[in-house]
């Protein structure tokens, strides 16, 4: 009896084995997924929050002209998460056409060896010396087309990734404009030296804080698409680009920062008879 029952649990055991086998993988899948997320951007969040971003503007500055600047965002976003996707995209058709373009070209490279072997079959010294001259011309034209074809893929995902690149770069000097003349100190210390000319900013200091904040936040999402068009896309030069354009958002990104600490600490501002 107590072998029977020793026996049922040692098949009951068994059993469980694979279940827990299989319970350990699926969550090991899980896992993996989860962590993989994090590893790469989400065009789908990024465009997520430039809508948001662009709401937000409009709700607090229906009147001013960063609303606009913030719709052409929002668009340029949802245009490259389509872009990106394009760029890490295989061109199967463009590389079908190429493969039968350099086959054609050393079938005609064969053609011409095997003419130099006829020719040198026959004795004639001058023409075979020709004819070795001729191929090791073709030999060069053909290496030449080969390299031309093979980075013919590469070549115009790169032009399209600078053409996007060359606008991202435009739309943050864009956003520095709107908040250049976005001073601070205008607010908290008002001036009655002001010319004609001199820079108008009907905002309270609160109002302000938001538009500077609502600007810092558009250059960071230029840099986050930036980055967007180099992850799936390995080009040194369309790289090379797009960590110009996530500089230059930094760099902006922290000259409207050190305007908003001075809106965290007005009292920090020096007096205008020291300046």
């Amino acid at each position: 009896m107590e072998t029977s029952v020793d026996a049922n649990r040692a098949t009951r055991t068994r059993a469980q084995i694979p279940r827990f086998a299989l319970f350990l993988m699926r969550s090991r899948i899980r896992f993996d997924h989860a962590s993989f997320m994090y590893r790469q951007l989400d065009p789908a969040r990024i465009t997520e929050t430039s809508a948001l971003l662009c709401k937000r503007v409009e709700e607090r500055f229906p009147q001013a002209g960063l609303r606009h600047v913030a719709r052409d965002l929002k668009k340029l976003t949802e245009e490259a998460a389509a872009v990106s996707r394009e760029l890490g995209r295989p061109n199967y058709v463009l590389r079908g056409i190429v493969a039968v373009c350099i086959l054609g070209l050393l079938v005609l490279l064969g053609a011409g060896l095997r003419a130099v072997q006829i020719d040198a079959g026959l004795g004639n010294v001058s023409d075979f010396a020709q004819g070795i001259e001729a191929v090791v011309n073709d030999i060069i034209f053909v290496g030449v087309a080969i390299y031309f074809l093979t980075t013919l893929e590469v070549r115009i995902k790169r032009r399209r990734a600078l053409h996007e690149l060359h606008a991202l770069r435009s739309m943050a000097h864009i956003i520095d404009m709107h908040q250049l003349t976005k001073d601070p100190e205008r607010v908290v210390r008002p001036s009655d030296s002001d010319t004609a000319s001199s820079p108008r900013t009907p905002m309270t200091l609160f109002e302000l804080g938001r538009y500077l904040d609502y600007c810092s936040e558009m250059l960071a999402i230029i840099g986050k698409i930036a980055a967007l068009y180099i992850q799936h896309f390995d080009d040194a030069d369309t790289v090379s680009a797009a960590s110009d354009v996530e500089t230059l958002s930094s760099d902006l990104y922290r000259n409207v920062w050190q305007k908003i600490l001075v809106i965290d600490r007005p009292n920090s501002l020096p007096i205008r008879g020291d300046e």
